[in-house]
């Protein structure tokens, strides 16, 4: 079954998915998608050209610098039906080694030691493929931000004081794997602004809840940036959207946050309550989102069916156009 294209003269879809695709390696994915038989690979590309978005964030992909990967896959798309020629993807914070004890674990170099967790440099990225042209030159990168400049910071501490310490807390960034604003070029709209990013899980750690807490002020960071504390706040229609990793009803994580952002009348929320992933651990939840800014008309939205083959997570799609 192949959806309706939302391929409008005035007329957005967007979706994210976050494709769990990554490997234990670097090349690996890569070799996976060359190959053209690799059933987890074939099972997304099905997922992409069904739902045949104009513009998708993608999370779980690595990355390389000259996004071999990444073309790759819309190579493999292109072959499907389904063309994208514009790629965007940026060097992540998901592998990149601080030689800082990051995680408290008492050692060094370890995949926890990075500024996101990754056994390699890019690995689980993100990236966003686009049918319009994504104005690369306009593009803010908010991956460099560091955790305590963030206002009012949740960040970890023990009873002996900042967690894991305070040389770790000093280099350590917000964003697991990135922040970012792509702006996208459409042919009837002008300019639209794609926020995305991936989360940390807010589980894996100890007492001193620092993934819970970093989950916790990565999704404040829209909040706040959306209320300008980050430079100018957005002047033309947006859709945030990516893996925020927590529900807002269920599971261990700190759920202010993303109530916050959820209840934040500058954005809509077309898909309450809707559970985007199966854990084995929590049953169904909500972590993936796509939330369009107040000035869009929502046509309609939708997550795909489960699709263990593809990935644990489901496609979460929305149609907009401005208001009449």
């Amino acid at each position: 079954m192949f959806f309706a294209s939302a391929v409008l003269a005035d007329g957005l879809r967007v979706a994210t998915f976050n494709t769990e695709l990554s490997r234990k390696g670097p090349g690996l994915l890569l070799r996976d998608i060359l190959k053209g038989d690799d059933p987890q690979v074939e099972a997304i590309l099905r997922k992409l050209g069904e739902v045949d978005a104009d513009v998708v964030a993608l999370q779980g992909i690595d990355y390389d610098l000259d996004l071999l990967t990444l073309k790759a896959l819309t190579d493999a798309m292109r072959s499907l039906g389904v063309d994208y020629p514009f790629i965007y993807a940026a060097p992540p914070n998901a592998g990149l080694m601080t030689g800082q004890d990051l995680d408290g674990d008492g050692k060094l170099a370890g995949p926890g030691d990075a500024q996101g967790y990754g056994r390699f440099f890019g690995q689980g990225s993100m990236a966003v493929i686009s049918r319009y042209p994504i104005l690369k030159e306009r593009v803010i990168d908010h991956s460099g931000l560091l955790w305590r400049n963030l206002p009012d910071a949740l960040l970890p501490e023990t009873d002996a004081g900042p967690f894991p310490g305070p040389a770790a807390q000093a280099i350590q960034r917000l964003h697991a794997h990135g922040a970012w604003v792509v702006p996208i070029k459409h042919p009837g709209l002008g300019r639209v602004d794609i926020l995305t990013f991936h989360a940390s899980p807010p589980v894996f750690d100890g007492p001193e809840d620092r993934n819970g807490r970093r989950n916790h002020d990565e999704i404040r960071f829209w909040s706040l940036f959306m209320a300008g504390a980050f430079g100018p706040a957005p002047d033309s229609r947006f859709v945030l959207m990516g893996d925020a990793n927590v529900d807002p009803s269920r599971g261990d994580g700190i759920a202010a946050a993303i109530k916050a952002l959820l209840a934040d009348t500058r954005i809509q929320d077309p898909l309450p309550d809707r559970p985007t992933v199966n854990w084995t651990q929590t049953g169904p939840m909500r972590v993936d989102y796509v939330l369009p800014s107040g000035d869009w008309s929502v046509l309609d939205a939708g997550v795909t069916p489960p699709d263990p083959v593809a990935s644990r997570h489901q496609l979460v799609w929305i149609d907009l156009k401005p208001p009449p």
